[in-house]
């Protein structure tokens, strides 16, 4: 009984004690428990995943490969990087006393990566859910994915797409929650404590981070749409609301211009635009000459004189055809991958460029209404919610820009790169091709002796005799052709151009050689073969190809290439008086138009236009610029195209064209008295 009573009472004394380390057992016990959730709702999460990158992924095959791209997005990277996380997440299972503090370090070492992939899934998020909802307007569509969810997730219910999708989501904003907890079960005093406050404080930074650039991404998709809209359509758009800001920003801008109000320095932002712009530069260049190399080679490509009788017998012409016959079908063939390999990438680069470029655009409408709202900042103090939203949208795009602009560079010189040397490629096995294939032609050539410093200097003399002979050619034929003529004068037109004659001089008057439609308010609209006078030949910016006239009624601008200077001929009866007349009593008419004629009259003086070799007894040869006399303007058959002439005491057929009338012994242009 003794023993009895004295165990009573500290069994009495005992239930405090017990119930004391119970309650000191409490948190211990929540903290265990949050953590085996963390790690037990990561697992079940990862497998999830894995479920809609695989299983579900695959079996939607229905789907444009470019819906998928968006729908799933980049959960490859979200996986890689979670199930190494997990993979560290359960190796601390082992150190269970310094479990928790291992937990708060790992977040912290996984802080970027998972900045890194969840913010470019959540940022696609929304374009996805707008191609859920497309699906549901398509019953059959929409039965189909259902149908294909409910087989792998059967708890996803009638949800589908739009529950598998939001899990990312809900799991990069649920971490700070499952720290936060494991944070509050946790002594002050413990070592594990100001880890697990960065680790919460750092996973809330993630957040705002992915929020932020998610807002930043709708701001550019808002801004980067290039539309192609037509004057009607702009001027459709226009309210007081849009003209109001537009007005705003050009007051703004013309402060800055005359020194009233400071301009913001950005010099981050400046560099960035300048190399963008000449990598743009870069990329325009290079596609406007591959668009030119690419009509050329059509054009080659589309002239094939192996087709065609060249009436040359034997010798290298036979080998030549045969050779461009080959390329024609082995060689030329290969090179046009030109087009998918070179072209279509440029143009796809040049596409990309363009979003960017108008975001660029917009950010200086942006940086003014940025620097209007923070002058009424420092001046009132407060700003309306417009304009905080403004300033907000300003500060997303320049952010936006300085965080990406670097890498879109470095893509866009690598990319063109890319393109370059694959051209270069390109080029190259095109050469060796060639040469490959025309060795055999080659060695049976007249100069495949020759080493290739002889060759060099056998060019250079013969390129030299031909551009001799060219020149010799091209006097006499200036010899023998007539001055070059202008249009007649439009009917009724001789009183005005007797105007413009005594106010301007013969020296300032040109005609229009051709139709001119005048584009701005200053150019002129004219008809070929009008009479203007020459006020200045360039504009007020110093460009020498729109030249200032006067029309006799109106003054502007018309494109020089279409004006060539009008020669005042004197009539008949003027030259009869062997007197220079009045300005005002000239005879205008236009001079008579040279041109080589392809039959010449029989019996009559012509010169050879072109050198000719005669190829039977029945021909004559010609040297350029050789006096002939035409005896027949045609054939024994009567055909226009060949003359029988006499030259050197021979006689014998040439082609008419080869011939051109012999000047006469009147001045062309000029009536000779009766």
């Amino acid at each position: 009984m003794a023993e009895h009573g004295s165990d009573e009472p500290s069994s009495r004394t005992g239930s405090p004690d017990g119930e004391g380390r119970v309650s000191a057992d409490r948190p211990l016990l929540h903290q265990r428990l949050a953590v085996r959730e963390l790690i037990d709702t990561e697992l079940s999460y990862l497998h999830m995943l894995r479920l809609c990158a695989s299983d579900i992924r695959s079996r939607l095959q229905q789907l444009p490969q470019g819906d998928l791209d968006v729908l799933f997005s980049n959960i490859d990277d979200v996986i890689q990087v979670n199930s190494r996380f997990l993979h560290d997440l359960q190796e601390t299972a082992s150190r269970e006393e310094e479990q928790v503090q291992l937990i708060g370090n790992l977040f912290l070492e996984f802080q970027e990566e998972l900045e890194r992939v969840y913010k470019v899934y959540c940022a696609s998020y929304d374009q996805a859910l707008l191609l859920v909802e497309t699906y549901r307007k398509e019953p059959e569509l929409q039965r189909e994915v259902q149908s294909i969810i409910e087989a792998v997730v059967p708890q996803a219910g009638p949800s589908g797409l739009s529950f598998l999708l939001v899990i990312p989501l809900q799991r990069i904003t649920k971490y700070p929650l499952l720290l936060q907890k494991i944070l509050e079960n946790t002594a002050p005093d413990a070592s594990a404590y100001p880890v697990l406050q960065r680790a919460v404080s750092a996973l809330q930074d993630v957040n705002t981070n992915i929020n932020e650039y998610k807002r930043r991404k709708e701001v550019a998709s808002k801004y980067t749409k290039v539309e192609q809209l037509t004057l009607r359509e702009r001027l459709a758009r226009l309210n007081t609301h849009t003209l109001s800001k537009k007005t705003t920003r050009l007051s703004q801008l013309l402060k800055q211009e005359a020194g009233l109000v400071p301009r913001t320095e950005d010099k981050e932002f400046d560099d960035l635009e300048e190399r963008f712009h000449w990598v743009s530069l870069c990329v325009t260049e290079m596609k406007n000459n591959v668009a030119v190399y690419r009509d050329n080679l059509e054009a080659f490509l589309r002239f094939r004189p192996q087709e065609y009788d060249l009436d040359i017998p034997g010798g290298p012409v036979v080998q030549y055809c045969s050779l461009m016959r080959d390329l024609q079908l082995q060689a030329f063939p290969q090179f046009q991958r030109l087009e998918g390999l070179v072209w279509q990438p440029l143009c796809s680069l040049a596409k990309a460029l363009a979003g960017p470029q108008n975001l660029i655009k917009k950010r200086l409408d942006k940086l003014l209404d940025f620097e209007r709202v923070e002058e009424k900042l420092l001046e009132v103090g407060s700003v309306t919610y417009e304009e905080q939203e403004a300033r907000h949208t300003f500060q997303a795009l320049n952010s936006l820009l300085v965080a990406e602009l670097p890498q879109l560079n470095q893509l866009a010189v690598r990319w063109l790169g890319q393109i370059l040397c694959t051209f270069v490629g390109l080029q190259r096995d095109l050469a060796q091709q060639a040469l490959q294939r025309a060795e055999g032609s080659l060695a049976q050539l007249p100069h495949y002796h020759l080493s290739e410093t002889a060759f060099r200097k056998l060019v250079e003399d013969t390129l030299g005799q031909t551009g001799h002979q060219l020149r010799s050619f091209q006097e006499n034929f200036e010899k023998v052709l007539p001055p070059p003529t202008t249009q007649p004068l439009l009917p009724g037109a001789e009183r005005q151009v007797q105007a413009l004659l005594s106010r301007y001089g013969p020296e300032k008057l040109y005609q229009v050689t051709s139709n001119v439609s005048g584009a701005g308010t200053l150019d002129l609209t004219l008809l070929r073969g009008q009479i203007v006078a020459l006020l200045q030949n360039k504009d007020t910016k110093g460009n020498s190809s729109r030249w200032l006239v006067d029309t006799g009624g109106h003054r502007g601008y018309v494109p020089a290439g279409k004006l060539e200077l009008y020669r005042v001929i004197p009539s008949q009866e003027e030259v009869k008086g062997q007197e220079w007349p009045h300005k005002d009593s000239r005879h205008l008419t236009p001079e008579p138009t040279p041109a080589p004629v392809p039959s010449v009259p029989a019996v009559t003086q012509a010169v050879a236009v072109y050198p000719f070799v005669a190829r039977s007894s029945h021909e004559v040869s010609l040297q350029a610029g050789q006096l002939v006399t035409v005896l027949e303007a045609q054939d024994k058959k009567g055909n226009p195209e060949w003359s029988l002439v006499e030259v050197n005491e021979q006689r014998g057929y040439v082609p008419s064209s080869f011939l051109a009338r012999a000047p006469g012994p009147a001045l062309w242009g000029w009536s000779l008295p009766s």
